[in-house]
């Protein structure tokens, strides 16, 4: 049959899908990109805010109307959203066929098939490895009704839908932690670390299919090894990935404030293949806010850490998160948010309005901050935020960098769009290539260029040979 996969939420979520995609393929179904033309449709859910629970939403009854009026004969819907409101999804949208859970990724062929009671832990196809050899049975959840255990391994097979020259790879699945805004734990179990021999091997696997960067991602990248008692496991990890052949980048997204160590900032600093780059969602900087949100830490431990993570690791990209509007945060708490961020100077910021979510701790606060003002506050620190990189930006107009092409630009067939070390896919800023023959540069490829202005938080650069600044070469 042709399998069409709508995959919504974040990278960890997109290797979910991945792995969904290798294991339909492996028995013997074709994909397909047209939703119209597929015999089965899969929705792989997020419901981490209720914006992301909304687009899921959308995107199901979106397909149910395909299969009612379409080619369509299967709809399944998996993740996140599916973990959290299975019978709800089944009774409120009938064209639903299969509902599976974030631990219920291997079902993924019955569930195509129409084989077994979806969610009740019954296989009736065998499911392989791409070396031909069965599933593990241990990595799989009895059913629905305990926390997910699954994770994917190098020998699962994964069809990647990123550009071909970049990869994620999920190096844990779960979270340990309590935060009081969060249902990751309960949707996607305890952490559990992946071995890193399993990890380095998909890594080869992935060069060998022309991978330049490698992203390593999971709910909290620094944890990695802890739980299996292994300490040092990610500065480890991190040297051995860096003598992998042909990779040319190594990108670590999600990292806790309080698992990052200094053997972990060395590896960084030390290893010429990872990416300067700290991704470090800290949520908030207001004491009184982060304790009601159990986060670890305060801003004064906040500071610090920058400081030390900028001292060991010379010319890091700091990238971070924070949530506003949080129950209970006065203006003084947003204030001394901003002032926090005006004083660290962040490369790049993201900011979200609080929602109340089922399932979380959180849940029980008074959601006392008024809608208007949560955007007001967003928008206030990301006008503070736009100062910031405009004034960082005109530092750069003249300096050289190593660029990573990612494809034409959707504005120009004649642009080119690519990334620094500095810039993650989707997620961050991106550089405008100009004054060049797209021809000459293809996705993947590695090149020097010479930064010669801005646009908004976007750059712009020239390969070096034929630079321009304001219209003069």
């Amino acid at each position: 049959m042709k399998i069409g996969m709508i995959s919504l939420g974040c990278p960890k979520n997109l290797v979910d899908s991945e792995v969904m995609l290798g294991l339909a393929q492996q028995a013997g179904h074709e994909l397909t990109r047209d939703a119209a033309d597929a015999d089965v449709l899969v929705v792989n859910t997020c419901a981490f805010i209720d914006k992301a629970k909304q687009e899921s939403i959308d995107a199901i009854l979106e397909m149910a109307e395909l299969k009612k009026n379409g080619r369509c004969q299967r709809l399944v819907v998996t993740g996140c959203m599916a973990e959290r409101y299975r019978d709800e999804l089944k009774a409120q949208i009938p064209e639903i066929d299969a509902v599976l859970g974030t631990g219920e990724v291997p079902e993924i062929v019955n569930a195509i098939g129409g084989i077994g009671d979806q969610g009740s832990g019954i296989r009736t196809i065998p499911l392989l490895r791409s070396n031909g050899e069965p599933l593990n049975p241990g990595s799989r959840i009895p059913g629905p009704g305990s926390l997910p255990t699954y994770i994917y391994d190098a020998e699962t097979p994964r069809l990647l839908a990123t550009p071909r020259h970049y990869a994620y790879l999920k190096i844990a699945e779960g979270c340990d932690y309590k935060c009081a805004f969060c249902i990751i734990p309960t949707l996607r179990g305890k952490y559990r670390s992946r071995s890193a021999d399993s990890i380095v091997r998909e890594a080869t696997a992935l060069a060998e299919r022309g991978v330049k960067e490698l992203l390593l991602i999971s709910q909290d990248t620094t944890f990695y090894g802890i739980d299996r008692g292994e300490r040092g496991a990610l500065a480890q990890l991190l040297r051995r990935l860096n003598t992998v052949d042909g990779l040319e980048w190594i990108r670590l997204l999600y990292l806790y404030p309080t698992t990052i160590t200094d053997d972990v900032l060395a590896a960084i600093a030390e290893s010429e293949k990872v990416c300067p780059y700290i991704d470090l969602p800290l949520q908030h900087a207001s004491d009184a806010v982060l304790k009601r949100m159990k986060r670890p830490g305060t801003r004064a431990t906040y500071e610090r850490l920058l400081d030390r993570i900028r001292a060991r690791v010379p010319g890091a990209t700091l990238r971070t998160t924070f949530i506003v509007g949080f129950p209970g945060e006065s203006e003084q708490d947003f204030a001394e948010l901003q002032s926090f961020v005006e004083s660290v100077q962040f490369d790049h910021l993201g900011v979200f309005t609080y929602s109340h979510e089922d399932g979380t701790s959180a849940r029980d606060l008074d959601d006392d901050v008024p809608a208007r003002t949560k955007r007001s506050r967003q928008a206030q620190l990301m006008r503070a935020q736009k100062r910031i990189v405009e004034r960082a930006q005109k530092k750069r107009v003249g300096t050289r960098a190593r660029l990573l092409v990612d494809g034409p630009a959707a504005e120009h067939e004649l642009v080119l769009r690519g990334r620094l070390q500095g810039q993650a896919p989707d997620i961050d800023p991106m550089v405008y290539l100009t004054d060049c023959d797209p021809s000459e540069f293809a996705p993947g490829s590695l090149i020097d260029v010479q930064i010669v202005g801005h646009r908004g938080y976007d750059l712009v650069a020239q390969p070096l040979g034929c630079v321009t600044v304001m219209g003069r070469t």
